[in-house]
């Protein structure tokens, strides 16, 4: 780091101030995805921004995801998923990896960076006290062969339906900090592995939370030439998908963001996680970073 004279650095955290007070006592949920944990180093200073948050008397809420994770683990144990339209069949074997990595490893992972950089990390997933119900999912594809619709059962693989908050508030607002792995449970009880993106959405939703950061492997919404938008409204974004500014594994994401804010985010961010103090650059700072999208 560059060394920064003793004026400067008062003259940053004052600048902060108004960012500050802007996000004082809100509830700011963020989907850390498991591209954007990338190395320790990285995630070292994720949790550290989170203490940082939390001692501004902001409340931040995580969610992560672990996709490079489960695929290890799946394949040490030789487990062979199956896929049907570039989406993961998951099978009794699976989900049970997919607990164990989620619920486990990556969440206690990050829980231990939190807690080492001075805050109370909380780990649960959406099963703790019935905090995420969700129903089973299903897609349907074309059959290229016949033309005819069908319906694909991706196995143990859910939307979510109802978020009970309960959990959730006995926790905001008392300098602890919810850690969500985004598992659920549905009706019949069974464990559902649910989309992290979704999952952060509704959570975010019903907390009414002030900004939905979604921390990616990009640096947010691009136009045509490539070029960085720096907001979008839901009009705007459901325009640039129609005419496929917005195209591939965007579509979702910006899909995810619509949804969280017609559950009652103020706003949702896409910003690049892997760029060093993202949630402080965006949160505290004039520039902010990434694609905000609102109402």
């Amino acid at each position: 780091m560059t060394d920064i004279s003793p004026l400067d650095q008062a003259r940053i955290l004052s600048e902060a101030l108004p960012h500050m007070q802007q996000y004082d006592e809100e509830t700011i949920v963020i989907k850390y995805g498991g591209h954007a944990m990338g190395d320790e180093e990285t995630a070292k200073n994720f949790a550290r921004d989170i203490v940082l948050l939390e001692q501004t008397a902001i409340n931040p809420v995580v969610v992560h995801g672990g996709g490079p994770q489960i695929a290890t683990m799946l394949k040490r144990l030789g487990i062979v998923s199956e896929f049907a339209a570039g989406l993961r069949i998951t099978d009794a074997a699976t989900i049970e990896i997919v607990e164990m990595v989620l619920a486990g490893s990556v969440n206690k992972q990050i829980v231990g960076y939190i807690n080492e950089a001075g805050g109370k990390a909380v780990g649960l997933s959406g099963k703790d006290g019935n905090m995420v119900k969700a129903s089973k999912t299903t897609r349907t594809i074309i059959d290229p062969g016949s033309n005819i619709e069908k319906a694909i059962d991706l196995g143990f693989v859910g939307d979510p339906e109802k978020v009970d908050l309960t959990l959730l508030n006995q926790l905001i607002g008392y300098e602890l900090i919810p850690v969500l792995a985004p598992l659920a449970t549905s009706k019949d009880g069974q464990t559902l592995n649910v989309n992290a993106d979704t999952f952060a959405g509704a959570v975010a939703g019903a907390l009414k939370a002030k900004r939905l950061l979604l921390l990616t492997d990009v640096p947010g919404v691009l136009d045509k030439s490539k070029k960085l938008i720096p907001q979008l409204s839901v009009k705007d974004a459901r325009k640039l998908i129609a005419d496929g500014t917005i195209s591939g594994g965007m579509i979702p994401k910006v899909e995810t963001c619509i949804y969280a804010l017609e559950q009652g985010v103020e706003g949702v961010v896409i910003i690049d996680g892997k760029m060093q103090h993202a949630v402080l650059l965006e949160l505290f700072t004039n520039q902010g970073t990434g694609t905000l999208i609102h109402k």
